[in-house]
């Protein structure tokens, strides 16, 4: 069985080595089950970003625009489908996700539990350096709460970038994922696809470089926009 880490990255010349440094530790010291390989998509990086890639020879994707997240990462799920993965790993370049937390959603997508697994922050009180605020927690809520009346399911993190994806999500998210707030609203259209999602805990940490993609999590206008998203797409027909 063979995984794929998808790595977006945008501006992180400064973490994104030392990222790159963990999966390596990570795959020296464990007997894993499955080929473990990883791509970078750069996305259009105006930093020093693509220099670090290129010395360090890690296997990337460059960007010639910025794409935004939602773009980076289903540049990665069609470099997932064209090489042929089993299980394909959305991981952030900025050091939040824990390397040491893979298994935790990858085993269940190998063993066909799921076809997509989420790395949560809030089905199990999990020891670890994320420090959430109230507002955010807030935000994610109610996020939560709009794709269960939509989607009858009840998804804790659903901002959460840490996820795991069969063959059969891996195609589907490559030719459909979206751009304005892509893990929530992707979570929408693979559940009314009939894909089965559970989560997992994981541990997370802050953020320490770079700018993340959701800040604006706490921004009543975001939370309008991200939550009437969830609506348009949950009741509009596929393929439109």
């Amino acid at each position: 069985m063979r995984v794929l880490l998808i790595i977006p990255a945008f501006n992180e010349e400064k973490s994104i080595e030392k990222t790159v440094e963990k999966i390596e530790e990570f795959k020296k010291k464990n007997q894993l089950a499955y080929t473990l390989d990883y791509v970078v998509i750069n996305d259009g990086s105006t930093d020093g970003t693509g220099k670090v890639l290129d010395r360090c020879a890690v296997n990337h994707v460059d960007l010639i625009n910025n794409l935004g997240i939602g773009g980076a990462v289903q540049t990665g799920y069609m470099y997932a489908k064209n090489n042929d993965y089993d299980v394909a790993v959305q991981f952030d370049g900025d050091g939040q996700h824990d390397i040491e937390s893979l298994n935790k959603i990858v085993e269940p997508v190998l063993h066909d539990e799921y076809d997509f697994v989420i790395g949560s922050r809030f089905v199990e009180n999990v020891k670890d350096n994320f420090k959430s605020t109230f507002m955010r927690r807030l935000g994610i809520i109610i996020i939560s709460l709009a794709i269960q009346l939509v989607c009858r399911k009840k998804i804790y993190d659903t901002t959460s970038g840490f996820r795991a994806a069969n063959k059969k999500a891996i195609a589907f998210l490559s030719t459909k994922y979206p751009v304005s707030y892509p893990e929530p609203e992707s979570i929408v259209h693979l559940l009314k696809n009939k894909f089965r999602i559970g989560e997992r805990a994981v541990k997370m940490y802050d953020r320490k470089m770079g700018i993340s993609s959701i800040r604006a999590l706490t921004s009543a206008t975001y939370m309008i926009e991200v939550t009437a998203a969830i609506f348009i797409s949950g009741f509009m027909k596929e393929g439109d």
